[in-house]
Order: C-alpha cells, then sequence, then structure tokens
C-alpha cells in the first residue's frame, strides 16, 4: 500500500490596522509576526523527517498565503540544496482560495463594525450555513476535488499546501463527520498551523489526520 500526505497549512498573520475582512482581497500582506510565524512552520517542516522529503508546495493565488509558501520554500530548499536535490518551485492553485463574503473590504467587529448593522443581519442568521458567502459545501467540494488530483498526481509522497481557514476546516469537517457545515467559532485551525491528511492512493480512503501549531506563542 502507498499513501500521500498533504500538508495544509494556514497563512501567518496579516498586516490589517484597520482591522477590515480582505477575504479575496490583494495587497494583504504579512505582519512581522506573521513573517515569523510562517518561517517557523517553515523550520518546522523542515526539521520532520517525514515532511522535509515533500515534492511540491502549492498555495492559493493570495498575498498572504504566497508569502506563507515562500517562507517554507526557503526551509525545505536549503535543505534540498544540502541534498544534492533540485529546489522547489511555488504552485499556485485557484481552488485554495479564500472563501467569497459579502463582508469584503468592511470593518468587522463591535462598536461601527459591519457586522452589527441592522442591514447586515440578514447575512449572519445561520452561523453553520453561510449566507454571507460561498457555501461550506462548495468550499469543502473544490478542496476536496484539489486534494485528490494532487494525491493521484502524487503516490505515496508528501507534498505542502498553503491555504486558509476556512477551506483546511470545511474540508477537514467534511472528512471527518460526513457534511461540512459547522460553526466557525469553534474552528481548530491556528494562524500557520499544519493539518496533515494521509490518503490511500488505491482507494482514497483518508487514513489520518493530524494537527501541529509550530508558530504558536508567537505574536
Amino acid at each position: 500500500m502507498t499513501a500521500t500526505t498533504i500538508n495544509f497549512v494556514r497563512h501567518g498573520k496579516v498586516h490589517n490596522p484597520n482591522h477590515v475582512l480582505y477575504e479575496r482581497l490583494p495587497d494583504f500582506h504579512l505582519s512581522e509576526a506573521g513573517r515569523r510565524m510562517a518561517q517557523a512552520t517553515g523550520r518546522y517542516l523542515a526539521a520532520n523527517p517525514q515532511t522535509n522529503t515533500a515534492v511540491a508546495v502549492y498555495s492559493s493565488p493570495l498575498d498572504r498565503t504566497r508569502e506563507t509558501a515562500d517562507a517554507i520554500l526557503l526551509e525545505l530548499n536549503r535543505l534540498r540544496a544540502d541534498r544534492g536535490q533540485q529546489r522547489l518551485q511555488l504552485l499556485t492553485d485557484p481552488r485554495l482560495i479564500e472563501a467569497r463574503n459579502e463582508f469584503r473590504g468592511k470593518r468587522i467587529g463591535h462598536g461601527d463594525g459591519a457586522l452589527w448593522r441592522p442591514e447586515n443581519l440578514r447575512l449572519v442568521r445561520n452561523l453553520w450555513r453561510p449566507s454571507w458567502g460561498e457555501s461550506y459545501r462548495s468550499i469543502a467540494n473544490r478542496v476536496q476535488n484539489f486534494a485528490l488530483e494532487k494525491v493521484d498526481e502524487h503516490p505515496g509522497e508528501q507534498i505542502v499546501v498553503v491555504t486558509h481557514e476556512s477551506p483546511i476546516w470545511s474540508y477537514r469537517h467534511m472528512l471527518e463527520t460526513g457534511r461540512p457545515e459547522h460553526n466557525m467559532l469553534l474552528r481548530k485551525t491556528a494562524l500557520a498551523s499544519v493539518t496533515s491528511i494521509t490518503y490511500d492512493n488505491a482507494t482514497h480512503d483518508v487514513l489520518s489526520i493530524t494537527y501541529a501549531d509550530p508558530a504558536k506563542g508567537i505574536a
């Protein structure tokens, strides 16, 4: 039996002094703390004897995920150079992008935040089925389509995939419970965390799901 492991990494902390929901907007980059988070996760993946054999690094096309992936590639490629292996290049895929959200560009929170305005309450009437944007089913399905494609392309290998909280958790929740719908307040997907999913190459069955938080404590 051969198995492929996909290591789903959430991006690091974003520089967002105005506290807006940046969703798919361009020019939202990692903060200084976010860069340190990405570096910590890169070191974690390079130090692990399983993940440091990764043969590909994929990312959402957004700035914050690409920057996180670049930090990971720096660590993995340093190790690959020592081994005499070819450098890995970043590959992007639109299926890994952040979930669509009708609050994009708006300030979220108490006080003058858009979330609490009467005209927007219709968008948050059900936390389990997001009326504010893309459904959890749509998110999980596109991530699964990507994942199973890569399982077939990389039999018996490790890959790294840098994406966003909602895609990671919606997909994981679907694998573990049979449904992607969930309460977003109960997600376990810390910034720069690693959710590793291992698949049987012959059947696509999930053999294990593990979670690590290499950047814990970085603020």
